[in-house]
Formats: structure tokens, sequence, C-alpha cells
């Protein structure tokens, strides 16, 4: 069991669990982290990722369980149950769809730190456009949502397939937008993210099962109990602030992470080229110890022979 590889899962637990379901991308987050702590090999880390994924669903479910039963258990008798099941069905559609068409060549072009700074600012922008209009609230409930309503959020969410541009944001936001309460826009936004992320991670975990061995067990398990506590601190965070706060503050740090991941004042490519310069004199400075040490006793040798 290696400590510092289950720190680094830690870490990266904590990063998909803090900004999963806040309006600033977890993905650009994870893309980060992960060059940053140098975790894993890319496959390996596009894995882990996936399955801890899986622990901050799992928060929003045990957050909204009482909600969750409800519907489940009136499925085919209460019409208000059906007819949420439906609107996420429907909300889930557009991603899904363009998800299948487009999932791997967005991965394979995107999924580096300049598109995801440009999304970061892009949205920071949004969301301060979004909160200096004026908001006219139709629907202060998701149960209150047509599928219209649902529909228009679906589309929206395809925009979260580019990372960094937040999928809690794009959904958030969206729904402001179409006339949704804050607390309905979040709300509906956890709900979407049950669907839409289980069978992302689900997909991609069947694509990518030859890639696990044992060695990943701890680092998975850490990662994905990190990722659930941390993902059921901040939806609960999320919730209390919005009552009080607009999403303003995010814009701030979308801009402010964008400037720095573009190369700006704390020049995110000069941080990860300085660590990597760091690991080079780490490794080198262990090549010599072992050289000098694998040597120490053939010059005693010599010497005592003298």
């Amino acid at each position: 069991m290696d400590l510092i590889i289950l720190f680094k899962a830690m870490i990266m637990g904590i990063v998909e669990g803090l900004t999963e379901f806040l309006p600033i991308s977890s993905t650009g987050h994870l893309i980060i982290a992960g060059d940053l702590l140098d975790f894993m090999s890319e496959d390996r880390r596009g894995m882990f990722e996936v399955f801890i994924q899986l622990g901050a669903i799992l928060a929003v479910c045990w957050e909204y369980r009482k909600k969750l039963i409800q519907v489940l258990t009136g499925i085919g008798e209460n019409p208000q149950s059906m007819r949420f099941l439906g609107n996420l069905l429907i909300a889930f559609v557009p991603a899904g769809f363009m998800a299948f068409l487009f999932g791997t060549m967005i991965k394979e072009y995107l999924f580096s730190p300049v598109p995801v700074a440009t999304a970061f600012i892009t949205g920071g922008f949004v969301i301060f456009w979004a909160e200096r209009r004026r908001h006219i609230v139709r629907i202060e409930d998701v149960s209150e949502m047509t599928w219209k309503d649902a529909l228009k959020v679906g589309f929206i969410q395809c925009l979260a397939l580019i990372p960094g541009t937040s999928r809690s944001g794009a959904t958030i936001i969206g729904g402001l937008f179409f006339g949704l309460s804050r607390r309905a826009a979040t709300e509906f936004s956890f709900f979407l993210a049950i669907p839409t992320l289980t069978v992302a991670a689900v997909y991609d975990l069947f694509c990518h099962w030859k890639i696990f061995d044992t060695s990943m067990t701890w680092s998975l398990a850490v990662g994905f109990v990190v990722s659930f506590i941390s993902a059921l601190m901040a939806v609960r965070g999320l919730l209390r602030y919005i009552s009080r706060h607009d999403f303003t503050a995010f814009a701030w740090y979308r801009s402010f992470w964008g400037n720095c991941v573009a190369d700006g004042p704390l020049g995110y490519r000069k941080v990860v080229a300085w660590l990597k310069l760091v690991r080079r004199c780490e490794e080198a400075e262990m090549a010599f110890l072992h050289i000098f040490h694998a040597a120490a006793p053939s010059n005693h040798l010599e010497d005592s022979t003298i």
C-alpha cells in the first residue's frame, strides 16, 4: 500500500466532491489536479475519475433519499412522480445523444488546459450576465416544471460536454434564464446529475474495465469515500449559500482560475513544468545516492586490501 498514492487519491476525491455540483467544473479541476499531482497514468486516472464520480452521485442520492423513495414508490400511481421521472428522462436525452455521437472526439481534442481555461472564463462571463439581467421567476419548485422546461435545461446541459464548462453551472444558470428560481434550478441540476453521471460512469467503466488491477483497489476506495463526504458537504453548503446569495462569487472564481490555467499571473503550465523539474531532480538525486551506496562497499574493500 503506497501512502503517497493514497494521499493523492484523497486529494482527487476532495476535488471531485467539492466541484461536481458547484458551477465551477469538476472535469476542469480534475484535469488540473491530476497534472499537478502527477497522478497515475492517463488511462488509469481516467478510470479513477469516473469511479469516484459515483461517490459524488451517491451523495446526492443520500441527501434527497426521501424524495427519491417517494418518487420510486409512486411510479404507476402518482402523477407527480411520473411527471418528475419523465422530466428527468427528457432532460437527459439531449446530452446523452450528443455524448454518444461526439464523446470520443471531445475527449481527444478538448481535454487539455487551453480549452478548459477558455470554458472557465466564458462561463464566468455568462454567470455575470445572468446575475445582472432581470430574473423573472415562473417556477419555484421542481415539481412545477413542464416537459418543455426540462427539455430546455437538457439542451443547455449539452454545453457541459466541453470540459471546463461545468454541467451543474450550465444547468443551473440555464434554469435561471428559463424562469426557474435559484433553488429549483439548483435542485433540478442535482437530480439530473443522477441519471446523467451514472450512465456516463457505467459506460466508461465498462469500456475501460481492463485497465483495472488489484493495485488500484485502495486508491479507488479512498477516492470514492472522500468524494462522497466532500460532495455531501458541497451540496448542503450550496443550498444554504443560494438562500442568501447569488452566483456572482462563482463567476469571479471561474475568471480568476481560468486566467491561471491559461498561463496568467500564476502560470499553471509554468507550475506544472516546475514540478516536473523538481521530480526529475529528485529522481536524479535518488539515482546518484543509489550509485554512491552501491560503490561504497567496493571502495572500503580496496582500502582494506591496501
